[in-house]
């Protein structure tokens, strides 16, 4: 495939987008809260046994409608789509939007709140823009690269910003972790052993990284399967608080430039 010229995404430029974005992910909420009120979601499985609801392609739908016009040369890569974007395919491109319609959708099935709708842009493998819409609550988390701040919008249109947090200290006691609900295996108990006395939160989806920034949690660690549209935002939104999403083997930065869109294990809030 031939390459194509990345965008100048000036931090000016990015704020836009991100605000011209922001009504997409909220579609696409409203679209994902009309199925979870209803009794009957479509539920289904992947080829990987992994749950697919109606909700999930709907949303899909309302986001590649919306995010496909908004920015020449960047096409949507989304969960339910990937198939269509192979390694070769995505070897050229320097710059996508990256999209998890409904993240979280086994909570979203057991209707405990704890789903969301995540946009990423990433260019040359990193996340510039990131944006976690979480339709319960009406909250939109939002950051690019170059911003001050993280922004959280409420359901109103109201604009909070969460100041950079502090850099984790290895030694404090009581460290509050976010656990995944299905996948905390041993690895991750492992893991934990060597913090002091550390308060595991079991949460479901990349709401983890908002509360991350929000600083109602410290640290995520994840050593199950994950994949590039579960963490492209989350990552952008922490480091924008001054936290890190690293490699937990090689302790760098998660990239998204690799030949599978399988991430590696990960630590979340460093």
């Amino acid at each position: 495939m031939a390459t194509v010229q990345a965008h100048d995404f000036s931090p000016a430029r990015l704020a836009g987008l991100g605000r011209i974005a922001l009504p997409v992910l909220r579609r696409a909420g409203r679209t994902i809260m009309r199925f979870y009120g209803s009794a009957e979601i479509g539920l289904s499985a992947k080829p990987d046994a992994s749950p697919l609801t109606a909700a999930d392609v709907a949303a899909d739908g309302v986001l590649h409608r919306g995010l496909a016009g908004l920015l020449p040369d960047c096409p949507v890569i989304s969960e339910e789509r990937a198939v269509e974007w192979p390694a070769e395919r995505r070897s050229g491109l320097r710059q996508w939007w990256l999209v998890d319609p409904l993240d979280g959708t086994r909570e979203f099935v057991a209707r405990n709140g704890e789903f969301c709708v995540c946009v990423a842009i990433v260019q040359d493998g990193v996340p510039v823009l990131g944006l976690i819409h979480a339709p319960v609550t009406g909250l939109t988390y939002v950051a690019y690269r170059g911003a001050p701040a993280v922004q959280r919008v409420d359901a109103m249109g109201e604009v909070a910003h969460l100041p950079p947090r502090e850099r984790l200290e290895r030694e404090r006691s009581g460290l509050r972790v976010a656990v995944s609900r299905h996948h905390a295996g041993p690895e991750t108990q492992a893991y934990l052993a060597h913090y002091r006395h550390p308060v595991a939160v079991p949460m479901g989806s990349a709401l983890k990284f908002c509360a991350i920034a929000e600083g109602s949690l410290d640290l995520y660690p994840r050593f199950g399967p994950t994949m590039a549209w579960d963490t492209a935002a989350g990552q952008c939104i922490l480091e924008v608080a001054g936290r890190r999403v690293v490699d937990a083997e090689t302790g760098a930065a998660l990239r998204y430039d690799r030949a599978s869109l399988m991430n590696p294990g990960f630590i979340a809030g460093l």
